[in-house]
């Protein structure tokens, strides 16, 4: 038995109430479960229960053995003096308050169906782990639950791009230029894009709009992906022209090892995808607040838009020719920059000025996308769960991730539904 079993059977009253009674035969009513603790204290706080004929008010303390109490120091913490009840699996000590008086002690005994259940959760090698009890789940109550799953994906973005914003001394447009650059990386190079962008502060380049050249000799020089020997009359004169950026801003180019190469067309290149990042940058201006005035998808599509500088159009790393080709980036490149960049941060950004209006047509603006193609996505069809549309694939991306891999069951709306007894 695992203790967050014990308090999830607490909070939700997995248990036959009339068969409540302390260790001393005493019966016990539950009148109030009280409030689940996530801090230092008692479990559960503002619990009223009914001990005899006694009804207490106070707090409850939960544990796998009645003896941990002392293994976790609670006989020398005032704070537990205020515990009414202690719930247990197995009581194998009694234990007392600092003054002396017994704690009454209840040991919590499930039904097998919810036991039985939870052991399904804890079995390995599942894609999910209610995935015994999936395919009796409504479609309505799926849907339902898809929605939740992408408010909290948002709202745990936008917790994350907060973050960032005071970093950046409350800068929107640093900040989508940061979400915007990491988006640009993708799974695989998203890590160097955000650092990368972070080595170039927006400042340092709006001093060098006018100049594309100037523009890509930051970013490949950032990147450290311009040679000490060029290999051609180009990367030369990047070279040159980074030299002397570097100098003037006082620039330490990032790690070039974290740029990863394998197995990837050469149109998805970091090479590739910083010559258009460096496009768009050249391009645009204010293209936050660009971002806050679009009204379509289309709009929005067709302002990210960009393809790359004429020495790219032959190239697809630097002194390697290549059949010519514009580059410009494909309708699901640009969907996944409004996925990952532009959606998270109108969304962060209305939270902050409590518009409801706005959050609503960032979700119509997913419910438009096609779904992601992706592994995760892929694996859900397997359950017979085919996403319609970015909200939805989005949607189960986070419940794949954030609670199915991290096992957190106990805190899913769908394995609440499942130990609940509702499918």
């Amino acid at each position: 038995m695992k203790e967050d079993l014990l308090q999830y059977a607490w909070q939700y009253r997995l248990y036959d109430d009339s068969q409540l009674h302390t260790v001393d035969g005493e019966p016990i009513s539950v009148i109030n479960v009280g409030k689940l603790n996530r801090d230092a204290g008692p479990d559960f706080f503002n619990v009223k229960v009914k001990i005899g004929e006694t009804t207490w008010a106070g707090n409850v303390e939960i544990h796998v053995a009645a003896s941990d109490w002392h293994k976790h120091h609670h006989d020398e913490d005032p704070r537990y003096d205020s515990v009414v009840l202690h719930v247990v699996d197995r009581s194998d000590i009694r234990i007392h308050r600092s003054n002396g008086d017994l704690i009454p002690q209840l040991e919590l005994r499930l039904d097998t169906a919810t036991l039985a259940k939870y052991e399904d959760f804890k079995r390995p090698h599942q894609w999910i782990h209610c995935e015994k009890h999936w395919k009796r789940l409504s479609h309505e109550f799926l849907q339902l639950q898809l929605c939740r799953m992408l408010h909290l994906r948002l709202n745990r973005k936008t917790e994350e791009i907060f973050s960032i914003l005071k970093q950046n001394h409350n800068n929107w447009s640093e900040v989508f230029y940061r979400l915007l650059a990491k988006s640009f990386g993708m799974h695989t190079n998203a890590l160097p894009f955000d650092q990368l962008a972070q080595s170039i502060p927006l400042p340092y380049l709006a001093k060098h709009k006018d100049h594309p050249e100037q523009i890509e000799a930051l970013f490949f020089g950032q990147a450290g992906l311009l040679g000490d020997t060029p290999s051609d009359d180009y990367e030369a004169l990047l070279r040159r022209e980074y030299d002397f950026l570097r100098t003037k801003f006082g620039l330490t180019p990032i790690d070039p090892s974290l740029w990863k190469f394998a197995r990837m067309r050469p149109n998805n290149s970091p090479y590739v995808r910083i010559a258009q990042f460096a496009s768009l940058v050249h391009q645009s201006n204010n293209l936050f607040s660009k971002m806050l005035d679009k009204k379509s998808l289309a709009e929005i599509r067709q302002t990210l838009q960009t393809g790359v500088s004429s020495y790219w159009h032959t190239h697809t790393k630097f002194g390697m020719e290549s059949p010519f080709s514009t580059k410009r980036m494909s309708d699901a490149t640009l969907d996944l920059l409004i996925i990952n960049a532009v959606s998270p941060t109108l969304y962060a950004y209305t939270i902050l000025k409590e518009d409801e209006g706005t959050q609503d047509w960032i979700m119509s603006i997913l419910e438009q996308i096609p779904p992601e193609k992706n592994h995760t996505v892929e694996g859900w069809k397997g359950f017979g769960v085919y996403a319609e549309n970015a909200f939805q694939s989005q949607a189960l991306i986070e419940l794949k991730t954030q609670y199915c891999d991290a096992r957190k069951c106990l805190q899913c709306s769908i394995g609440h539904a499942v130990l609940a007894k509702q499918v």
